[in-house]
């Protein structure tokens, strides 16, 4: 069991990603802590884990709401005795609109989402691995820097805000054993549901791979464990690259 008796936090942990990434930690033994606004997503995910013999609690928290993060990663360390794992795929505002047709007021307000609850999260956890001398703060999704595909709007933009901070934070923390890693993805096909009009979308990331088969949920789950896990202890401040040759390095 690679995270037995580790505490792993989610915000968003109702969501595909989310729900992956806890699956995939409760399977190794780790007891997740589920964040959202939607209770009958995050009550699905738990039921789940629990059915499998997990450990899962859900909690309803803002991720941009300072005090209610801090209150909620405190009590959680009050009762486990640690914080080992801490991930934020809460939902962003993508807004796919070319930059010189962005209404300013709009593309503020994205990236305040973005910067706000990525710094509030980060900081509440790490207050307490920095103490324990020991974490690990997962980011998804990643940054591309060979991007050549215009009106992505806010989305690689806030990609590459989050990547940003990864990288300070990784400086940051690293003198105390505290590790900051992002994986990297061209898109989780499964991720997008089962209606006729997504097909299109799927195929386009199938096709983009060098292995003509995109990475599933599942491999989220898997990696993300292995990467929160001692396995990984060498790695940090950097991308791990699942999108199936999509993304070349």
């Amino acid at each position: 069991m690679l995270l037995e008796n580790k505490t792993a936090v989610i915000y968003g942990g109702g969501g595909a990603i989310g729900g992956a990434m806890a699956r995939g930690f409760a399977a190794e033994g780790a007891r997740v802590f589920l964040a959202g606004r939607t209770p009958g997503k995050l009550d699905t995910v738990a039921a789940d884990i629990r059915s499998q013999g997990g450990l899962a609690e859900t909690a309803i928290v803002d991720a941009l709401d300072e005090s209610a993060v801090n209150g909620w990663v405190d009590s959680i360390a009050a009762q486990t005795g640690s914080i080992d794992v801490s991930v934020n795929v809460i939902s962003q505002d993508a807004l796919f609109v070319p930059l010189l047709d962005m209404p300013v007021a709009d593309f503020g307000r994205a990236m305040d989402k973005v910067a706000r609850s990525f710094l509030l999260t980060a900081k509440a956890a790490a207050r307490h691995m920095v103490k324990q001398g020991s974490g690990v703060i997962l980011h998804f999704g990643g940054s591309d820097p060979a991007n050549s595909s215009p009106g992505l709007g806010t989305v690689q933009v806030g990609c590459d805000l989050v990547e940003a901070m990864r990288r300070q934070w990784a400086c940051e923390l690293g003198p105390h054993s505290v590790r900051v890693v992002s994986m990297r993805t061209g898109g989780i096909p499964d991720s997008l549901g089962d209606l006729p009009e997504m097909a299109p979308y799927k195929q386009k990331m199938v096709d983009a791979t060098l292995l003509k088969r995109a990475a599933t949920l599942d491999d989220v789950g898997r990696v993300a464990a292995f990467l929160a896990s001692e396995h990984a202890r060498s790695i940090t401040s950097t991308q791990v690259n699942i999108s199936c040759g999509a993304l070349v390095d």
